[in-house]
């Protein structure tokens, strides 16, 4: 029996060695074809980082004073929370049926509009007409762990990524005083103060999370807000006497989406867009306007943006999802409420050029029939159009136009987006892939020109018709942070360079 157990272990030792040895030998073939690649990757990223840093500080702001930009309108307080984790705690289901709604009136609509965007990993922002349901997520966001409190809102962010990148600004909003005290000195806030500011729920989410039977396709995040001070515009008239004396370089108009859905009394809201566009129609021609988009839902809204406030700027900046919303309005079709949240470069280009060209044939339309009737000539031609998206930044700027540097404001947009998406000014390569295509097609059209991604080069500008475009990859954060607020740092830190 002995000898038995001495033969089976005699037996076994030699697989066991030869296993191992085996197995030592598959580990060492598997490193040695996969580090080339992984290192040939690595050097890859590294590439374009310099060199987009390299784009980036071709345009310095040194020696130079401090551009002078006014911000509108309103803020709020974020807060940032899980958002699985937020609706598992609160016993919102995963629902069956994923519905889109205009505005909020229950958690049933809640898990309906969140497991819409959730899937293809699209952003989105709703306001909750329920204010005791919106209160009670706020009470249990509170004690959910992770939780982080921000200062939020397309004014007040611009301005603090603008204030960071040289600029001195003037900023429209209603603040309690606790939020006016975390703003950067820079900022000079005109409005009134109240006790307590607005809040919103920034339901966060990374690639691949799971909810039920959805799993997340990209990063971003799903806002609820009920505002009591942002849909007024409250601090427009003390906005509007600063502003004289302020004489800035350029006038940012956002957040305009708090009023999307909001029950104003019948022509409450026209009122207030009437006043805005008095004020921007007022304001000196040489001083450049942009218009920040957002996620509107609501068509008469859009359609009242484009009578009030879309005319009189020369600048637009927007999202993936909001730009074929806006053509499509142009266009006369319905609102597109979800579009590809990844969407291919020659497509978005398609888009921002029909935008360019129908916003401007509108403006030479009006002016003709201003100047037919001898009338003064009212709003200003589109000369920059920056579309942000998870993959790339892509900038049309009339040849000519006031707009200067170009190519390194797309870089900066670039690297602000991995900035702050991964909460650090230092951009870690180990921390960031690109997914960009190696090589694009400048248009869908057949026999559309390629252009291939150069490391060294890998901001691409051309020229065409009266304008210049600019594409530039991003090195997407791999280890997220923070999506909300990403478009607003991204547009504030280009328009730095092209003022």
């Amino acid at each position: 029996m002995a000898r038995e157990r001495a033969m089976e272990a005699g037996g076994r030792v030699p697989w066991v060695k030869y296993g191992s040895v085996l197995s030592l030998f598959v580990v060492v073939l598997a490193l040695w074809f996969r580090s080339p690649q992984n290192a040939v990757l690595d050097d890859r990223l590294d590439i374009v980082l310099s060199s987009l840093l390299r784009a980036e500080r071709k345009v310095g702001m040194n020696n130079v004073a401090r551009p002078k930009v006014a911000i509108g309108f309103g803020g709020c307080v974020d807060l940032i929370v899980d958002g699985v984790s937020l609706l598992n705690k609160i016993g919102v289901q995963p629902t069956d049926q994923p519905l889109h709604h205009n505005y909020l009136e229950n958690a049933e609509q809640l898990a309906q509009s969140f497991a819409y965007f959730f899937a293809p990993g699209a952003a989105a922002e709703r306001f909750m007409l329920n204010e005791t349901l919106f209160s009670e997520l706020v009470e249990e966001a509170r004690d959910l762990p992770g939780n982080r409190w921000s200062v939020g809102g397309n004014a007040p962010v611009m301005a603090g990524r603008m204030a960071t990148e040289g600029c001195d600004v003037l900023l429209g909003g209603s603040f309690s005083t606790d939020f006016t005290d975390v703003l950067s000195q820079h900022i000079t806030v005109a409005g009134k103060v109240v006790d307590e500011p607005d809040i919103h729920l920034i339901l966060e989410y990374p690639s691949g999370a799971h909810w039920g039977r959805y799993t997340s396709r990209r990063a971003n995040r799903y806002i609820v807000h009920s505002d009591d001070h942002n849909p007024y515009l409250a601090s427009m008239d003390e906005f509007a006497k600063k502003l004289k004396d302020f004489n800035p370089d350029l006038l940012v108009v956002g957040g305009l989406q708090m009023m999307d859905n909001f029950p104003f009394q019948s022509g409450e809201r026209d009122a207030i867009l009437s006043r805005l566009e008095e004020l921007l129609s007022s304001s000196s021609p040489q001083i450049g306007i942009h218009f920040e988009m957002a996620s509107f839902v609501e068509e008469s809204i859009m359609e009242d943006l484009l009578q009030h406030v879309i005319p009189h700027a020369d600048s637009l900046g927007m999202n993936e999802q909001e730009l074929p919303n806006l053509l499509s309005l142009l266009k006369g079709s319905n609102i597109t409420v979800l579009s590809d949240p990844n969407p291919r470069v020659a497509t978005v280009l398609d888009q921002m050029r029909e935008v360019y060209r129908i916003l401007n044939q509108r403006y030479k339309e009006a002016s003709a029939e201003n100047q037919a009737k001898d009338a003064k000539a009212k709003g200003k031609p589109l000369t920059r159009l920056h579309v942000h998206t998870l993959a790339f930044q892509a900038m049309i700027v009339t040849r000519g136009s006031q707009w200067k540097n170009t190519m390194s404001a797309t870089a900066k947009a670039s690297l602000t987006a991995n900035r702050h998406v991964c909460g650090s000014n230092d951009i870690d390569p180990s921390k960031a892939r690109l997914i960009m295509d190696d090589s694009f097609s400048v248009s869908r059209q057949e026999g559309s020109q390629r252009i291939p991604l150069q490391e060294t080069r890998p901001v691409s500008c051309w020229s065409e018709a009266d304008y210049e475009i600019c594409v530039a990859p991003v090195l997407v954060c791999t280890e997220v942070y923070q999506t909300a607020g990403g478009g607003d740092n991204i547009s504030a830190a280009g328009l730095v360079l092209q003022i």
